[in-house]
């Protein structure tokens, strides 16, 4: 098994150790495995041992980041570069059985500025998975975490008034039941997640950036039923709802809203070229105290295997997104990017991807558009030591009444990593 290792900057880089526990794909119809990607291969001589511990086994590993960034507070004019220095400890455990699976994770993240000691923070992720295996094709899956997290400076929803990064807490939960059927498989899930934002001091320390507008409850319920037309393509039919309830007492900033996306898909795996899950459908999200948002709801990301040794991923979605901005309920986020991975040696690897992103506000003028360009070089010197090098450019830009608009920028980060893994 291999761990996902991220960046703090680009998209993550397969490389050793658990993976969270999944449903199997029991029945041949739904095997999407016919082609591995550069950051799917198993690479035996570079994964980490872990260490046995009865039927389970652990895999500690901690990395560290020194990032160089040109615009650490996200502005157009006056920027402040900064150090920033990043120690990451965490511990993965999986199960060893033959049926059913469970998995553990906890870890850290120390986050230290050079000069601007008020970006300094703290984050952690505590969280356990598990799959009971009912029948052959059956099973059940679930999901709980809490996670302490610091939301970026460059967020479209940042106060920009905030002396010092927003902390929130985020607990989430899911239960997700898989029922195979021959050429048929039906998927039901449940998933809870809850918000919890803390105030800020302003800018100039004479006053609070209250965040509590901002705390919420999101419940999302629905079903999935996928047909498999052949052994390496289903199409499926999808519906999720959504009931979102905000904490706040004030009109003006409940944004309760009830939601659904409905949508019609297809999922591949064709040949050694190409696999990829495609879905198009229609979303509304309406809103206790504010107007409705509707409209085509797409996502997607489609894979080309040129080479065994090289992997082209395009992906997109349009979604409907939750607001901070006053008097607008949420936006349309429309995305579209694109990324490749290549092996140049079996423990070299070279990686690069670009996103373009509109969000389109209701009830406001405001209008964002953000392209992000990322590469990372990763070096694998053996099962415990890994190196990393990410360069990562992003550029928003705001348009809207002077009232309406975010903000415009332009962000530079230079990142080199050491992941040390047992």
């Amino acid at each position: 098994m291999r761990l996902l290792m991220c960046s703090a900057a680009m998209a993550c880089i397969a490389l050793t150790a658990p993976q969270a526990v999944q449903a199997q794909d029991l029945g041949s119809n739904f095997k999407r495995d016919k082609n591995v990607s550069v950051r799917q291969r198993p690479r035996p001589d570079y994964e980490a041992a872990g260490q046995k511990a009865g039927g389970f086994t652990l895999y500690p590993r901690i990395t560290v980041d020194a990032e160089y960034n040109d615009n650490i507070y996200a502005e157009a004019t006056g920027k402040d570069d900064d150090l920033i220095w990043r120690v990451k400890p965490e511990v993965a455990v999986r199960s060893d059985w033959s049926r059913h699976a469970l998995g553990l994770f906890a870890g850290g993240n120390l986050i230290r500025y050079a000069n601007n000691g008020s970006e300094d923070a703290e984050e952690y992720t505590v969280s356990a998975n598990g799959r009971l295996d009912i029948a052959r094709g059956s099973n059940i899956t679930g999901f709980v975490q809490t996670q302490s997290l610091v939301e970026p400076r460059s967020s479209p929803n940042a106060p920009a008034a905030a002396g010092k990064p927003v902390k929130y807490d985020l607990n989430q939960g899911s239960i997700i039941l898989t029922k195979e059927f021959n050429r048929l498989r039906v998927t039901g899930r449940v998933e809870d997640k809850d918000f919890n934002y803390k105030d800020v001091p302003n800018i100039a320390g004479t006053d609070i950036v209250d965040q509590d507008f901002r705390d919420r409850n999101e419940l999302y319920y629905g079903g999935k039923a996928e047909y498999a037309v052949s052994p390496d393509t289903a199409v499926y039919l999808t519906a999720t709802g959504n009931k979102k309830d905000y904490d706040t007492n004030i009109v003006a900033s409940d944004r309760s809203s009830d939601g659904y996306v409905v949508g019609v898909g297809a999922n591949f795996d064709v040949s050694e070229l190409v696999r990829g899950d495609v879905q198009v459908g229609y979303m509304k999200q309406t809103y206790d105290n504010f107007g409705k948002i509707d409209g085509f709801n797409a996502i997607g990301r489609v894979e080309w295997f040129p080479t065994q040794l090289t992997t082209v991923g395009i992906n997109g979605s349009r979604t409907i997104e939750e607001s901070t901005a006053p008097r607008s309920q949420g936006y349309i986020s429309n995305n579209i990017g694109a990324s490749i991975d290549h092996e140049l040696m079996r423990n070299v690897l070279l990686s690069a991807a670009y996103t373009h992103g509109k969000d389109s506000y209701k009830g406001i003028t405001r209008s964002d558009k953000r392209d992000n360009f990322s590469a990372t070089a990763t070096y694998l010197l053996n099962r415990r030591v890994g190196l990393f090098l990410t360069y990562n450019y992003l550029k928003q830009n705001s348009t809207g009444a002077p009232l309406d608009r975010g903000a415009s920028f332009k962000d530079n980060k230079l990142i080199a990593s050491v992941a040390l893994q047992f």
